[in-house]
C-alpha cells in the first residue's frame, strides 16, 4: 500500500509509504490520500492528525513526475483534485488538527501538504521548495495560494522565483515550521506536541480550526459575526461545561467529544 493510515487513542498516523521514490506521489496514492482524508473526516473517534513519510530521506518529494509526466500542465491543472495536493493542501472540509512530521525533503506538492498542515515539526535535516518552475511547471495545488499567506511576501516570493530549497532552521525563522529538533528526537517532539493537542477539547479545536481557515480573509467584525457549524456545536457542548467544572475541581477534564 502507496499510503498507510493508523488509528490509536484517538490520533491518526497518515504516512506516505513509497521511500523508494522519496515517498512522491503517482496518481493511485492521490486517490488513496483522498479516501483516507474521507475516512478521518466521517470518523468522530479521531482528534488528531500526524501526516509524515516512510524512511529518513523524504517527507514527500511531490508529484512522481515518472508517473504524471504525461500528462500536460493543462490537463494536469484541469483534472479533479479535491483538496489540493495529497487532498490536504487547500482542505476545507477536515476540522481536527493535523501536524506535519517532517522526517526529509518536502519539496513541490510535498511542501504543498506542510503548507495544509496545522502544526509543523521538523528534523534538522529537512528541507522545503517549490521547486516547479524549474521544471516548466507550477505549484498549482497550494503553493501559489497558500505560502504568500503564510510568510511575508517577499520571502514568499523569494523561494517561488527561484525554486530555491530552504533548510530546516531557516524555514523555522521564516515561521514555516514550528519546531525543529535532531532526527533522534523527532518522535518525542510529535508526541509532546500530539499530547498538547489532545489535552484540549476536542470540539473546541474544530471550531478554532473551522473558524480560522473559513474567515481569515474577511473583516475581523464580518468574522465574528459568523456563526460555523463546529462554533456552535462547541458553544453547545457537554465539554463546555466538563471544562469549567474540572477547573473548578481542580482535576483533569475527561472529554467526550460531545
Amino acid at each position: 500500500m502507496s499510503v498507510t493510515l493508523e488509528v490509536t487513542g484517538h490520533v491518526a498516523t497518515v504516512t506516505l509509504d513509497r521511500p523508494e521514490v522519496l515517498n512522491a506521489v503517482d496518481l493511485p496514492t492521490e486517490a488513496e490520500l483522498q479516501r483516507i482524508w474521507r475516512e478521518i473526516e466521517s470518523r468522530d473517534d479521531v482528534r488528531a492528525v500526524v501526516l509524515t513519510g516512510a524512511g529518513e530521506r523524504a517527507f514527500c518529494a511531490g508529484a512522481d513526475l515518472k508517473n504524471t509526466s504525461k500528462l500536460k500542465g493543462m490537463d494536469y491543472w484541469a483534472a479533479a483534485r479535491p483538496g489540493g495536493f495529497g487532498g490536504i493542501a487547500l482542505r476545507e472540509t477536515l476540522d481536527v488538527p493535523v501536524i506535519a512530521r517532517v522526517n526529509g525533503l518536502a519539496l513541490g506538492g510535498g511542501f504543498e501538504m506542510v503548507l495544509g498542515c496545522d502544526i509543523v515539526v521538523a528534523c534538522a535535516e529537512a528541507s522545503f521548495g517549490l521547486p516547479e518552475p524549474l521544471v516548466g511547471r507550477l505549484p498549482l495545488d497550494g503553493g501559489m495560494l497558500l505560502l504568500q499567506r503564510q510568510i511575508p511576501y517577499r520571502l514568499a516570493m523569494g523561494m517561488m522565483l527561484t525554486g530555491q530549497r530552504v533548510t530546516a532552521q531557516r524555514a523555522l525563522d521564516m515561521g514555516l515550521v514550528n519546531e525543529v529538533v535532531p532526527r533522534t528526537g523527532l518522535d518525542g517532539a510529535v508526541e509532546r506536541w500530539v499530547q498538547q493537542v489532545l489535552a484540549c477539547a476536542p470540539l473546541s479545536l474544530k471550531a478554532i480550526k473551522q473558524v480560522v481557515r473559513r474567515t481569515g480573509t474577511l473583516a475581523p467584525a464580518e468574522a465574528h459575526r459568523m456563526r460555523l457549524p463546529a462554533l456552535v456545536a462547541a458553544l453547545q457542548s457537554e465539554d463546555s461545561e466538563e471544562g469549567v467544572l474540572a477547573f473548578q475541581q481542580k482535576r483533569r477534564p475527561q472529554w467526550q467529544g460531545r
